[in-house]
């Protein structure tokens, strides 16, 4: 079972709840997993993160608890906590003493992922229409009969706030995607749609920086998709249990503070457990992979003329029950960053 506790003696204000029954292998992550803090019911969320006074210090893990944050006992690790969540869940403790807040700490990506991240593309109808009609030669121009499965490379990864490098001189087209993004917990091949939940860890907020002119001119998407910087991912992530996916949760971006995309995960053509049975039919899932969802309408290659990102451009992607994710465009050439 997974559990939280607090360590410190007489700590009230922060308790963490979840089911005291035992659970087998496979079973799915209790439901009532939640943080209560001040009498109140919150969605926990779990962060990575370091001191932002001392970016040589290694990467702690905690629990966020309104503006601060309780981090967690020593040895714990994100990817020992996805880990270990498929087959036995841990009991993890929050260490002895006061909150830190989220104002000292640097949130790292919430998880390094260890191989390519998968990504679907054109999995909303209006985005098909926007890309189709504003880039044509990217893909066919149709709603895809089947899902459309890429990769992104994980070393572009970067954490909430981190500065999205500016490919100078290698392309001037660089666009948004604001996604919904899966945790896999549980590995597994050949995994039905029927029990695609089990093997859900939890979500977080993705955004799918893309050269589009890089993308149009190979073809094959990743080297548009995979450089440096190009693959923002946080705040931090919440787990399945605090999420009901059968709702409509609202994905939105904002480039400077001008609302760009609005759509809703129930527009998905593929859903979820859809996609992870596709992949698992091809591959082996592994606990940690990450899967980026597809990205509604609201692109600045759908825009006439095209709104490309540019350096100083703050972007901002929401996702209703997650949290905001948001990262600069770099003002310098890429060398210099």
């Amino acid at each position: 079972m997974l559990r939280l506790v607090t360590c410190t003696q007489g700590v009230s204000r922060l308790r963490y709840h979840a089911t005291s029954r035992k659970v087998s292998a496979g079973k799915a992550l209790s439901r009532n997993i939640t943080t209560t803090v001040s009498g109140k019911a919150e969605t926990m969320k779990l962060v990575t993160f370091r001191p932002r006074n001392d970016p040589g210090a290694p990467a702690k893990v905690g629990v966020v608890d309104g503006e601060s944050l309780r981090c967690l006992k020593a040895g714990s690790s994100m990817r020992a906590i996805v880990e270990a969540w498929g087959a036995e869940r841990p009991r993890l403790e929050v260490e002895e003493g006061p909150s830190v807040p989220l104002a000292e700490v640097q949130l790292l990506p919430p998880l390094m992922p260890t191989g390519n991240i998968f990504c679907v593309g054109k999995n909303y109808l209006e985005h098909v229409k926007e890309v189709d009609s504003g880039l044509p030669g990217i893909t066919q121009l149709a709603a895809p009969e089947y899902p459309i499965i890429f990769t992104k490379a994980p070393g572009c990864v970067i954490g909430h706030q981190d500065t999205i490098k500016y490919p100078h001189g290698v392309s001037d087209q660089v666009d948004y995607e604001g996604e919904l993004a899966v945790i896999i917990g549980k590995g597994g091949s050949c995994i039905s749609r029927e029990d695609a939940a089990k093997h859900i860890f939890g979500y977080t907020v993705l955004n799918d920086v893309t050269a589009r002119d890089v993308q149009k001119r190979h073809q094959q998407w990743f080297l548009g998709k995979s450089m440096d910087t190009f693959c923002p991912m946080g705040p931090w992530i919440v787990p399945a249990a605090d999420i009901d996916i059968t709702k409509a949760l609202r994905v939105q971006t904002w480039v400077n503070d001008d609302l760009r995309q609005d759509g809703s995960t129930l527009d998905m053509i593929f859903p979820i457990a859809e996609l992870i049975e596709v992949i698992s039919k091809a591959m082996t899932l592994h606990p940690g992979d990450v899967l980026a969802t597809g990205t509604p309408a609201g692109v600045g290659a759908g825009f006439k003329p095209p709104r490309w990102l540019k350096p100083g451009d703050k972007v901002r992607v929401a996702i209703e029950g997650i949290g905001e994710l948001e990262n600069t465009v770099g003002t310098m050439p890429s060398s210099e960053l």
